[in-house]
């Protein structure tokens, strides 16, 4: 593992909220194109840990060093390096009035007039080059989820599977480094996951750096590199798919694992 291939270093990493200790000090590094899933139990700390990494919450103690800036700092400006790592939630978080094109354009027309207006070349004609450059870009990602024929559509008209996919798409729509997943298909009826662990394993292929807090085990081991299992705010172990399912090393894993693949 080069330095040129490190992409995230978490050095120390902890989190309280109040007297609640939730990480306890996490160590772990993320290199380029790699697909780390995280499990855990519940109250592990797991989706403290992936908030984190965006300082989505600010660190108690410890560094989150992105492509080399340590974005926990906060004479860091966060949003600068925030815009590099799309982020997926558990809840969608779609903007119910707006369409679903609208909400895959909103965040790179943002950032596309904050840039020229800082370049002095923002006008009416830049506008509208922009938005039409932003429109296609949506437009083509909708195409790739099968969902061109909603792009006018609202949210309150999709199913939990289609809106999860919008989700993932209006994260990649700011062509981020990494992408990061809170349980994207926990709040799905069971027939909607597959089509949105099917986005998501055809991004890994296409090499996106993915960090995916999940209890979906087959995706696991099909599609990480590197399963964390979290306990009581620690990395308690770590490993390829194989090592971590097939060979267990301590009794906390052991017994996760009896009781979620029951």
């Amino acid at each position: 593992m080069t330095e040129n291939n490190v992409i995230l270093e978490v050095k120390g990493l902890q989190k309280s909220f109040g007297d609640n200790h939730v990480l306890k000090g996490i160590d772990t590094v993320i290199t380029r194109g790699e697909k780390v899933v995280v499990l855990g139990p519940s109250g592990s700390g797991k989706s403290t840990f992936l908030r984190c990494l965006n300082c989505m919450e600010d660190p108690t103690g410890g560094s989150v060093i992105f492509n080399g800036v340590d974005i926990a700092d906060p004479k860091v400006d966060i949003n600068i390096h925030r815009q590099k790592m799309g982020m997926v939630f558990q809840h969608f978080n779609l903007f119910a009035n707006k369409t679903v094109i609208e909400n895959i354009m909103m965040a790179p027309i943002y950032v596309g007039k904050k840039r020229l207006k800082k370049e002095r070349k923002y006008n009416r004609a830049t506008k509208k080059i922009l938005k039409q450059e932003v429109y296609e870009t949506a437009l083509e990602l909708l195409r790739r989820i099968g969902l061109e024929d909603k792009a006018n559509a609202y949210p309150s008209s999709l199913s939990g599977g289609q809106k999860q996919r919008v989700a993932i798409v209006r994260a990649l729509a700011m062509n981020p480094q990494v992408m990061l997943f809170d349980e994207p298909t926990s709040a799905l009826d069971p027939e909607m996951v597959g089509e949105v662990l099917e986005v998501m394993k055809d991004l890994a292929k296409q090499g996106m750096t993915m960090i995916v807090v999940t209890h979906e085990m087959g995706f696991a081991k099909e599609v990480a590199d590197r399963v964390i299992f979290m306990d009581e705010g620690v990395i308690a172990e770590e490993g390829t798919p194989d090592a971590i399912f097939n060979n267990p090393q301590t009794e906390r894993l052991k017994t996760f694992l009896s009781k979620v693949l029951m």
